[in-house]
């Protein structure tokens, strides 16, 4: 059985991405500050369904894939530290935007809500960063069925994601107004995020264990 530590483990590593800018936030927050909150609620939900899409496929394949093909894991692993250095990037550049800056979209209907949200995870990679390179780590063939493992520290992983993401939906348009009349918070803000973003690709590119990962 999964221990106690790594469901805090990955708990803590899906609260630090869920709080950082990523396809997900900039996407619920931007629907959020335009529609209101029931258009960010809509949105989530698909946002919901694309995590499960990424468990069931993780939990199913993820172990005999790394089993057999162990260069992957480093391939996504380096190329996730890449995505979010040039996602840090974006936030501290010269005429970088917070995610909370106020944006003119059309509306959508909630399915096309529901279908962007979903999209919008599926094409996520740093979604895809978490569930390849980063759960793998937390889980030990030693416990028990490598695939339970995987599912009960997905599951943890989906209900920090879905807590963090609806706070976002709930508060983006106060948090926006908030940062329109304080410019140099929202500064702070991108730099802030920015650091942080740097601070995981660095984590993620010195880390040299490998995958924990047996067929199940």
């Amino acid at each position: 059985m999964v221990s106690l530590s790594a469901v805090a483990g990955i708990a803590m590593v899906s609260t630090g991405m869920v709080l950082t800018p990523g396809p997900n936030m900039i996407y619920l927050v931007s629907r959020s500050v335009a529609q209101g909150r029931r258009a960010g609620l809509i949105s989530l939900a698909g946002v919901v369904v694309g995590f499960l899409v990424y468990l069931f496929a993780a939990t199913a394949g993820i172990a005999t894939v790394f089993a057999l093909v162990p260069e992957i894991y480093l391939a996504m692993k380096f190329a996730g530290a890449g995505y979010l250095l040039w996602l840090a990037w974006k936030a501290v550049r010269p005429g970088g935007s917070s995610a909370f800056a106020p944006e003119a979209l059309a509306a959508d209907r909630p399915g096309r809500l529901f279908g962007m949200g979903l999209l919008t995870c599926l094409l996520n990679p740093k979604i895809a960063i978490l569930y390849v390179s980063l759960l793998p780590q937390f889980v030990r063939p030693e416990r028990g069925h490598v695939a339970v493992q995987s599912l009960l520290l997905g599951l943890t992983q989906i209900a920090v994601g879905v807590a963090g993401n609806a706070m976002f939906v709930l508060t983006a348009g106060s948090v926006s107004s908030f940062f329109a009349r304080r410019p140099l918070w929202q500064r702070v803000h991108r730099y802030l995020m920015g650091t942080a973003l740097a601070g995981f690709a660095v984590r993620i590119a010195a880390d040299r264990s490998r995958a924990v990962l047996a067929a199940p």
